[in-house]
Parts: C-alpha cells; structure tokens; sequence
C-alpha cells in the first residue's frame, strides 16, 4: 500500500513539474515578445530625420580615432525634401531616401563631390556603400545602426545635438577683427554675423556683402572647427569691408571663449582672432 501510495504522490509530482515548466516556459516566451514589440515600438517612435548623425563604427572598426579620418564624417536626412546630405571624409554626398514601417530604408540617387583629398586614411567609397547596401535600421540609445537584412551592422552612428551649447543658435554680430573696431558702412546691405544651428549643425551667415554657409563641430575644451566654408559671389566693389579677411577666421579659429553675451574666436592662446556680441532678436 505504501509502494502505492509512494508512486501516485511521484506521478503527481510530475504532472504538476511538468506543467509548471510549461507555464514558466511560456512566461517567458511572452516576456521576450512583449520586449520585442516594446523595443520595436521605441525604435519606430524615435525619427532618425533632421538628425546630424555622426560615424562612430564602420564593419565594426572604431571611427572615432581622428588618425583614421581627421574630417568628420556625417549624414542628415531631410523629413522636407526627403533628401540626404553629409560628408565621406572629404567630399560631401547627397541623394535621395525612402521610409517605410518595419524601420525599413533605402537610399538612391547617391552622389559625390570631386574634390582631391591624397592625405584621405580611409575610401571614400567604403562610407557610399553603407548607404548603397542598407536597406533597414536600429536605434537605442542614441545610436543608429544602419543594417543590410539581419547581418552586423554596416555602420554605426552617434546622434548629435548642439541646441543647449551657450555658444548655439544665437546671432553673433562681429564687433572687432584682429583687434580695429568694425563699424558697418553707409552701403552695407546689413552688419556682418554669424549664427551656428544646432540641429544640423550647419553655419550662415553675412560678410559684409556676400552671404556665407558652412558646417562645425564642437568639442570639449571649447574647441571648435569650421568645414567647407563657402560665400556667394556677388561684387561689392562700393563696400568698405575686407571679406576676406573676415573669412579667414573660421579657417584659424580652434577655440572659442564666451563671457556673458560677448564670443571670441580664437586660435591657439593667442589674442582674439574676433571678437561678437550676442543680439537678441524681438
């Protein structure tokens, strides 16, 4: 009777084991899909458009050890256009892009600038393929993977916002250059400035009677640095202000200093290259 009653008490036991393992085991299948779906649900919430993405892996190496590529390399998608836009290392590239759900992408209508870079430490061609061959993407954390099926990634990329930086979308009149006082002439369309945009991280600006564009990067220390600066062409022959001169700031200037509502650009510890005052629009 005990061997009985012994046996029945182990066959329960089991059944009961067994159903336990089951429902643990179905728990658990449940958790990791609700984990799913939440990360999928985070990932399509975060819009990877009017974004500066910045590379920080390429087939898994390292790409942010200036020795590897001294120019930053970068791309921005335009939500407007639907246009893309950045830099392979020393030209910049444009094109066109598409978004569909499931965190698909793909990128068509690349192009590249020509300009001739021999000191270039990686190919510019290794950055365009990313784009060629991605044809979805992942994002946590501020990173943004772009993937091609489920392989490795092809590239990973750094989210960068300047917006709280003190020295950020603000109109920046020039008040001294290389230490005269700057006073606007009588025929000046309008006073010379500059003002950094700190979603795209692109400059614009006024010269004394061409308009100027380009990009920066800021780093630790106050550090910064100006990229593929450029000017309209328009002739001001009546217009007493030496534009080139202002120019040749963003190509100096490393470094920068702010106190209060007055910047100064710098290169090295030298005195200021220019100093600005900060005007604040009504």
């Amino acid at each position: 009777m005990k061997t009985k009653l012994t046996s029945l008490a182990i066959v329960l036991l089991t059944i009961v084991s067994c159903n336990d393992s089951k429902k643990s085991t179905s728990e658990t299948s449940e958790n990791k899909e609700e984990q799913a779906v939440e990360a999928q649900a985070t990932s399509d919430d975060i819009s990877i458009e009017d974004t500066k993405w910045v590379i920080t892996t390429l087939e898994g190496a390292d790409m942010t050890n200036k020795e590897v590529s001294e120019q930053e390399i970068y791309f921005t998608l335009d939500s407007e256009s639907k246009r893309i836009s950045g830099n392979a290392g020393c030209n910049t590239f444009m094109g066109t892009y598409t978004l569909e759900e499931g965190n698909r992408i793909s990128f068509s209508e690349l192009g590249l600038t020509r300009m001739m870079c021999p000191d270039m430490k990686i190919e510019e061609s290794q950055i365009l393929s990313v784009f060629e061959l991605a044809d979805n993407f992942t994002i946590a954390d501020g990173k943004l993977s772009l993937n091609k099926a489920k392989r490795a990634p092809l590239a990973e990329f750094k989210k960068v916002d300047y917006s709280n930086e003190p020295i950020v979308e603000k109109y920046w009149k020039l008040k001294t250059l290389e230490g005269k006082e700057v006073t606007m002439s009588d025929n000046q369309e309008r006073e010379v400035f500059f003002t950094l945009k700190g979603h795209d991280q692109t400059v614009t600006g006024f010269a004394g009677c061409n308009t100027i564009s380009g990009g920066y990067t800021l780093e630790d220390g106050n550090r910064i640095r100006f990229t593929q600066m450029a000017t309209t062409l328009k002739a001001c022959p009546d217009v007493d202000f030496n534009e080139s001169e202002f120019l040749k700031i963003f190509e100096l200037a490393d470094n920068y200093t702010i106190d209060g509502d007055t910047l100064s650009l710098n290169v090295g510890r030298r005195a200021p290259l220019a100093v600005f005052e900060a005007v604040y629009m009504q």
